[in-house]
């Protein structure tokens, strides 16, 4: 005997609309998560690329500033300095110099010779 539509379970009939809701909301929630995280890929590739410009920018600033160290710290710069502020700095006489001798290496036998002291024998 054929059984009749009007006499099927309400569950029966939405049980194909419920499967359709499912997968529709899966592909629109893979579609959503995939357009977002494109998004954020981009934005990251932005991020690196303003990062990288910076560090370019700031490695040329240390040049720079490496080259004008350089430039400040050489003599000619200091005197001209000197004048300019009126210090009355002078470079210094020959007998303000002191001049100190390489002293001779020591080996270490004999360094440790001198650290123990003399030694008693019997």
């Amino acid at each position: 005997m054929a059984k009749n539509r009007k006499n099927q379970s309400a569950a029966i009939r939405f049980g194909p609309v419920i499967w359709v809701i499912l997968l529709c909301s899966l592909f629109g929630g893979a579609g959503v998560g995939y357009v977002w995280q494109k998004g954020r890929i981009g934005e990251l590739g932005r991020q690196i690329s303003r990062n990288e410009k910076r560090v370019l920018d700031l490695q040329g600033q240390n040049e720079k500033l490496k080259r004008q160290l350089g430039l400040m710290r050489s003599p000619q710069f200091l005197e001209m300095r000197v004048k300019e502020l009126n210090l009355g700095l002078v470079p210094p006489s020959s007998a303000q110099f002191w001049r100190l001798g390489e002293p001779a290496p020591v080996r270490l036998e004999q360094q440790y010779a001198q650290q123990a002291g003399p030694q008693v024998r019997r």
